[in-house]
């Protein structure tokens, strides 16, 4: 069995948000680039495989049939602005936004049936942002929760882990489960008081998934150290308690101090620790079964080493960057320790926590 399928089509590359947009066909050039660069497509160990669309039955379990149709129509007109902010769209976004939720959903499926031990999906648009009739922060449709639902129905799992690393707060990812006893998501994110204005630590779930939601905000500025620390006494301990059935990353590389859009100091260092962890996680728990799914990263000059590093990871091949860890001050360290012992408080009702 080949152990990492890398799920891409060029076709993710006909949706245009314009020359002056963080959110790039660029972006997946990259990271292309560097896997065909490095000999990571070309390893044993790797399969490039080509997604297929959505079906309106995987869309239709997280969006409204209403927010689908209006996607179409918007890019049947030639496209244009979906919110008040920053989601743009183009004449062919809508095939390819269903392309990308395919991409996620066509991984578990390879997974789930033992092809692979586990995937990433290099897709685009993002989909962490969008809920179940709007759009957000580039994202149109939610590939992970989508790809989530897939495995909820098609393979009746109840413990799926959702573990969001992009620097921005999965809004749209936390309310489509937020009332779900059978998805864990937790997102380590910046401070979210700007954008997306969710994902502050007393938020922990609602109803039958009240403690099933885990956000641990931090402050602009966090650095290796803070974010591994939180990772290793909070993020950990509960992985290990929950003992998930199957492990979606949703993957965000603007964490990293280089990124023009987020405000944390990551360094490669800790993607690789964070992926080496939750791999470890997988194969006591659920097989090895782990599927990443890309969300956001924007800076193009370090964008395809990173996604190079964690897939490097997942397949057992060699490959190493040079990347030195930022310093943080002083009185972000404390603010982030502060953060920790605040989320620890919090989340001690649902899990131990020490």
């Amino acid at each position: 069995m080949t152990k990492t399928a890398i799920v891409y089509s060029p076709k993710y590359l006909h949706h245009k948000t314009g020359p002056q947009h963080p959110e790039v066909p660029s972006r997946l050039r990259v990271i292309m680039r560097e896997l065909n660069k490095s000999g990571i497509l070309e390893n044993e160990n790797c399969s490039l495989v080509e997604p297929e669309s959505a079906t309106n039955t995987d869309l239709e379990l997280i969006h409204d049939i209403s927010y689908i149709q209006q996607i179409k129509q918007v890019c049947d007109c030639g496209g244009g602005l979906l919110d008040r902010e920053d989601t743009v769209v183009s004449p062919k976004s809508y095939e390819v936004a269903r392309l990308a939720a395919g991409g996620a959903v066509k991984a578990v499926d390879l997974v789930m049936t033992k092809h692979y031990t586990n995937g990433f999906a290099f897709v685009r648009p993002p989909g962490h942002h969008a809920g179940p009739d709007y759009p957000m922060g580039f994202c149109v449709f939610n590939n992970v929760a989508v790809a989530a639902a897939h495995l909820l129905e098609k393979f009746s799992l109840d413990r799926i882990l959702i573990l969001d690393i992009d620097a921005h707060h999965g809004n749209g990812t936390q309310e489509i489960f937020y009332k779900s006893n059978k998805v864990l998501y937790i997102s380590l994110h910046e401070d979210p008081s700007e954008f997306p204005l969710t994902g502050f630590a007393n938020e922990v779930g609602k109803n039958k998934g009240e403690g099933y939601t885990v956000n641990v905000p931090f402050p602009y500025g966090t650095n290796d150290k803070i974010y591994l620390k939180a990772f290793n006494e909070i993020v950990t301990p509960i992985i290990n308690q929950y003992k998930p059935q199957f492990i979606l990353l949703s993957t965000g590389f603007d964490n990293h101090y280089t990124d023009p859009i987020g405000n944390m100091n990551l360094s490669t260092r800790s993607y690789t620790t964070i992926f080496d962890t939750t791999l470890k996680a997988a194969t006591k728990f659920c097989q090895g079964k782990l599927v990443a799914v890309l969300e956001g990263g924007y800076n193009l000059r370090f964008l395809g080493k990173m996604a190079s590093t964690v897939t490097a990871k997942m397949a057992n091949i060699p490959y190493t960057i040079k990347d030195k860890p930022h310093c943080t001050n002083l009185k972000s360290q404390k603010k982030g320790e502060n953060a920790i012992n605040q989320v620890k408080k919090i989340q001690s009702q649902f899990w131990n926590i020490n």
